[in-house]
This record gives structure tokens, sequence and C-alpha cells, in this order.
């Protein structure tokens, strides 16, 4: 009996499943978004091959993808990671200002129940963050605009978005830290939701669109205080 007991216990072992392996273009893109490959940085296979302990061949798809995403530059020395410039930074806003801003609209003609249920709940866990939680809040906001764009069911739209989000996350330093700002986007994020609600697709165009305006400002202040600290 007892090897018998024995038997069942091995026989109902099941395996641990496999941990997920990290592809090299996630580990890269991560390294990239943090910083950790800073920009200007030349992006050598072989060492990066080394880095990520693969051959060469997923290193040299990893890097088509990121120039793809407009993460890595081909220059005349290779590819390099993006360079960062308030050029740059007026060229995503000026993008996303329109896009979040027809986002808005959209959501307003387009949300369901569930959508705006969604929002509210959103708005309400961003009134329990504290300000000196600045991950936290940047992570809460980022939610929420996400929720916004979910509810144009735009799935173009959303697309887009997502990908210029990828862009603004080589600038981590975020625009809800700035003294006062996270107070007054949560005001905005509500005047968004009310529009929303009541179906306003013109009233939750121009909240949106004033909501990155300002964001955008803040951010060239904040990108002008990096180079002066360096200088």
């Amino acid at each position: 009996m007892a090897a018998s007991r024995g038997t069942a216990r091995r026989t109902d072992r099941r395996p641990s499943p496999p941990e997920r392996r990290v592809t090299p273009y996630e580990m890269l893109k991560q390294a990239i978004l943090k910083g950790e490959l800073e920009p200007g940085q030349p992006l050598v296979e072989t060492a990066l091959a080394a880095w990520c302990e693969v051959s060469r061949t997923p290193i040299r798809e990893a890097l088509t993808r990121l120039e793809q995403d407009g993460l890595v530059d081909r220059t005349d020395r290779g590819l390099v990671v993006r360079q960062r410039s308030p050029e740059e930074i007026l060229d995503i806003y000026e993008t996303r200002l329109a896009l979040e801003a027809t986002a808005g609209r959209m959501a307003a003609e387009r949300r369901t129940a569930h959508d705006l249920r969604l929002l509210k709940r959103l708005l309400q866990r961003c009134e329990e963050i504290s300000v000196k939680d600045s991950a936290g809040m940047a992570e809460i906001n980022r939610q929420f605009h996400r929720a916004v764009w979910r509810a144009s069911h735009n799935e173009s739209l959303i697309d887009l978005l997502e990908r210029l989000d990828l862009h603004l996350a080589r600038y981590p330093e975020t625009t809800l830290a700035h003294p006062g700002r996270w107070q007054a986007a949560r005001r905005e994020h509500a005047k968004l939701i009310t529009a929303i609600e009541k179906r306003d697709g013109a009233t939750a165009h121009d909240v949106a669109l004033k909501h990155f305006t300002e964001a955008r400002n803040i951010r060239l202040q904040l990108y002008d205080d990096e180079e002066d600290s360096l200088l």
C-alpha cells in the first residue's frame, strides 16, 4: 500500500509551467526606454548578442523591429539609439494633440456603459494616488487615457496612439510631477468623463486638446531644465 500511495503521489505531481523567456526585442526595447542604452549609443550586434545570450540573428531581427518602432536610427556609423530633441517632443505632441482630441470625441460618440464605468473607476483611483508617487501617477494616468482610447472603439486610432506612446516612453520624467499638474489633470479627467457621459463630442475634443497642450508645454520645460543641468 505504501508503494501504491507513493506512486499515486508521484503521478499527481504536475510539472511547473515553463518560465516565459524575454525576447531580445523586449530586452533591448526596455533597455532603451529605461535609458540603459543611451541616446546616440551605437548598437553593435556582437555585443548585444553576448548581453542577451543569443546568436546575432535574433539580435538583427530585434534591431529591425526597433528601427520600425522609431527607437533606433540608421546612420553612417550603423544603428544607434535614437537621439532625443525638443523638435522631436514637438512633433510627437503635435501628433498626439490631434489623435487624443479625436479619441475624446469618438469616445463620447461611441462609448458603452461599460466604458463609462471603467473611466469613473479609474478616476476614483486617481484620487487615491499621492502626489509623491510619481510612478503611481504615471501608471494610473496611462491606464485612464488608454481606457479613453478603447472607448473610441476605433482600432486604427488605438494602434497609432500606442505607437506614439512608445516614443514618449523615451522621456521617462512624468509631467504629472510638475507642481500643481496632478491636481489639474484630475480635474481635466473629470471634465472629459462628463463630456463622454453626455455624448458631447465637441467638448470632449476640446478638453482633451487642452489637457495635452498643457502636458506638451510642461514636457518642453522639463527638457529645457534637463539640458540646463548638463551645462
